[in-house]
């Protein structure tokens, strides 16, 4: 389209979708990633592994990428594993050359295409979530339970009874599967109010995961587009979306002034979003708990674990239980309270090991 001499318009689609446009930050090492719930023939083999089992493997290739992935992230962990043995080249390395290149940075590769720009259609939440629960029930105004069933037996029954059904592959990570999956599994003798009961469930769940991926996505644009370390980083202008009827002059009039300004070269009528510049936090450090048997990922994640009530209780319970751990429960208290500070770190109960790629 660009050779083309014409504007390119993306609209919608996941954020990975929109970054890995504008941003070099996939690695095309020739492995392909199954884009269906057929999982690749190594690949499938790995995902029968356990994750710590997979994990340890990982470490011994690739200690670094082993520290930024999760023991349970299978996937993930599997992917790096694929790259590892078909390439013969860690994939904590593809990554540093890919960010190591001219205009790149922690995030990713840098930017494909000249002077883009992004549109943020945003709007208050208690408005948004509200418009989100009428679009549930719209869809299931048109038919979506029926879809689901005859979806279900088409294609997921036989999987459920050969126990090889996972809701974190292909089309089955979509919402509303997994929300659905007790109603369109019910015994035949289930009486008509248990059936009901669980439909409504699901149509809870569904509303729920709904809301929960828009907030999903309204992070993403704040930490990966409107925080993106470096200068190579295209302009995010904000359009409130909140009120429907007054989309063309709210959304689409200034849409088109901030593109026609831009393609003179002008100063847009409107300012792109900016946010206070913020000190990066290492988002893929790994940690231990040793008293909750925990394995933390990110440090703001290990900050709120220390915080928690569920992490103070297991402190509590370890110190009455071992009179002799006393010490360390009492050095952990101490990093439950200071924030992790450096001195903590080095306590036996944690281990810390902070990677940035």
């Amino acid at each position: 389209m660009r050779s083309r001499g014409k504007l390119p318009i993306i609209v919608g689609g996941t954020n990975y979708y929109i970054e890995s446009l504008l941003w070099r930050v996939l690695v095309d090492t020739g492995v392909k990633e199954d884009s269906t719930d057929e999982v690749p023939d190594g690949k499938k083999e790995l995902l029968k592994v356990g994750g710590a089992e997979l994990h340890k493997r990982l470490a011994q290739v690739d200690p670094s990428m082993a520290a930024m992935l999760h023991p349970n992230d299978k996937r993930k962990i599997a992917r790096s594993l694929q790259i590892h043995k078909t390439t013969g080249i860690p994939h904590s390395r593809w990554l540093e050359q890919q960010r190591g290149q001219e205009g790149g940075g922690g995030l990713g590769g840098p930017l494909r295409y000249r002077d883009p720009c992004i549109f943020w259609l945003h709007a208050d939440m208690e408005a948004l979530d509200r418009r989100l629960d009428d679009r549930v029930d719209e869809m299931l105004t048109a038919g979506l339970i029926e879809e689901l069933r005859d979806f279900h037996v088409r294609y997921n029954q036989q999987k459920i009874q050969d126990d090889s059904q996972d809701y974190q592959h292909g089309i089955f990570q979509s919402i509303g599967f997994k929300e659905f999956h007790e109603f369109l599994t019910a015994p035949e003798c289930s009486t008509p109010q248990e059936k009901e009961a669980l439909r409504e469930r699901g149509i809870e769940a569904l509303k729920v995961a709904t809301k929960r991926y828009a907030r999903k996505q309204n992070k993403w644009v704040r930490n990966r587009f409107l925080k993106r370390p470096g200068d190579d980083v295209p302009a995010v202008y904000g359009l409130n979306a909140t009120d429907s009827g007054r989309w063309e002059e709210a959304v689409l009039t200034p849409a088109l002034q901030i593109l026609e300004s831009l393609r003179k070269g002008e100063e847009p009528p409107v300012a792109p979003v900016r946010l206070q510049g913020e000190e990066q936090s290492n988002k893929r450090s790994f940690h231990t708990c040793d008293v909750c048997d925990r394995v933390i990922i990110g440090d703001l994640e290990w900050t709120a674990h220390l915080k928690s009530r569920k992490h103070y209780n297991h402190v509590r319970k370890k110190r009455k239980s071992d009179p002799e751990c006393s010490a360390a429960v009492s050095a952990e208290e101490a990093c439950c309270h200071d924030c992790c500070a450096p001195a903590a770190t080095q306590d036996s109960t944690h281990t810390h090991v902070p990677v940035t790629l």
